[in-house]
């Protein structure tokens, strides 16, 4: 029999908010992260609106000493990994004050594992250590650029801030990077071979170097540079590309019976994943959305559920002219007739994409959603592109409340990832 796992701490460093609450808040209202373009000057690129992370402290979640020793996705990914931490109760980690006892947690360091995922890394410590060396020579590149840029540096820091022993993953697959970190995570429990996990995703790179990359592959939205929280417009017949996010979500998951035994208070159970590949195209899905289904349809099997118990579903929808009739046409297949009925919404045209942590964020969105049973809702839905077939319910505008037993997020990534995560309500 598979373990049964819980959802037991959330943590968020958003463009909408640096904590669960205040993200959660501003999509209930139905409030947009986006904006100009501050990370850098903007001038020599096409897209110059971002969802940024604002007004973040680092210090409030580590020393700043050792902040200093993290790039910007790290810094996202420890923070986050600390607020699910404290969230499920558990204190400030394993690790014993400097002249006292270590804490007594229920589990053993050792059985703890690690899993974020991270879809490019430290973009803006490469990209100022090549500027070095080109003006300067490699000599001159910070010292510290590799243990600064690479991706499993974020799952690492966490590890040490909590003094976490288990295993430590770092799961790349783009988009689709930090709904695969949950599950595995999810496995890794289920197995027996850890009794919790610190799940998620982090990622920061607003920077010209990626901004201009994904322009050059015409990606990202250039038509509201002049009304910026307008370009992010899932599903609507306007649109015309996603716009970069930032940020971090980590998850707190147990082994379910450990969790009631600790008196744990559990948001969710976490209880499907599906993965699939399309085997298709570098950068587009597949467009008869075949693979996304079916990765739909593995995470209902796996959560021993079907397609008419999932009350909402948060899309990946990105507000790409590609990715939103595909993965309503996806949504068809694995739901069939309860497509029609299917609450539907996509929280980036709020939160904008934030790539490697999208799915962490949206199942974060899933369980809140579930928990208060409210549906948030897809801004910037004023005409919607029926005639491409996006003539499904995706809560225009205005959240709605609902109550829901159970919630499915999907992320698809460059490459042919699909990835399919289902919540339900603890039973």
């Amino acid at each position: 029999m598979k373990r049964r796992v819980a959802v037991t701490g959330l943590g968020v460093v958003s463009p909408v908010g640096n904590d669960v609450a205040s993200f959660w808040t501003a999509l209930k209202e139905g409030r947009s992260g986006l904006g100009p373009i501050t990370h850098f000057d903007a001038s020599r690129v096409e897209a110059k609106v971002a969802a940024e992370v604002k007004n973040f402290d680092p210090t409030l979640y580590m020393d700043k000493k050792e902040a200093r020793k993290m790039a910007s996705f790290t810094q996202y990914g420890v923070a986050a990994a600390v607020q699910a931490w404290r969230d499920a109760g558990l204190g400030e980690g394993f690790r014993a004050p400097e002249g006292g006892e270590a804490p007594a947690l229920p589990y053993s360091p050792e059985r703890v594992a690690t899993v974020m995922g991270i879809g490019i890394g430290g973009l803006e410590v490469m990209m100022e250590s090549h500027k070095k060396m080109l003006e300067s020579g490699p000599g001159r590149m910070l010292p510290m650029t590799v243990p600064l840029m690479i991706s499993n540096e974020c799952p690492a820091n966490i590890a040490m801030r909590l003094g976490i022993l288990g295993p430590a993953y770092t799961a790349v697959t783009a988009c689709t990077s930090s709904t695969d970190a949950l599950g595995q995570a999810l496995d890794l429990i289920r197995s027996g071979r850890c009794d919790m996990a610190v799940a998620g995703g982090a990622e920061a790179t607003i920077t010209e170097f990626a901004i201009g990359a994904f322009c050059r592959l015409q990606a990202l939205s250039t038509a509201f540079n002049d009304d910026p929280t307008k370009a992010s417009r899932p599903f609507d017949k306007a649109r015309d590309g996603f716009v970069m996010g930032e940020g971090a979500a980590a998850l707190i998951l147990e082994d379910y019976d450990k969790a009631v035994a600790r008196g744990a208070r559990i948001y969710a159970e976490f209880a499907g994943y599906g993965a699939t590949c399309d085997a298709y195209h570098l950068t587009s899905p597949d467009p008869e959305g075949k693979g996304g289904a079916r990765a739909i349809a593995l995470a209902l099997e796996d959560a021993e559920l079907k397609p008419e118990d999932i009350g909402y579903y948060n899309a990946h929808g990105t507000s790409t002219q590609i990715n939103d009739p595909t993965e309503s046409l996806m949504v068809k297949h694995a739901f069939g007739e309860h497509a029609k009925k299917l609450k539907i919404s996509s929280t980036k045209s709020m939160h904008g994409h934030m790539l490697g942590a999208a799915g962490a964020i949206e199942a974060v969105a899933c369980i809140k959603a579930m928990e208060e049973g409210f549906i948030p809702p897809t801004i910037n839905l004023d005409n919607p592109d029926t005639e491409s077939g996006c003539d499904l319910d995706y809560v225009p505008n205005k959240g709605v409340h609902a109550k829901l037993d159970a919630t499915a997020s999907a992320s698809l990534g460059f490459g042919g990832h699909n990835g399919v995560v289902v919540m339900r309500r603890p039973r």
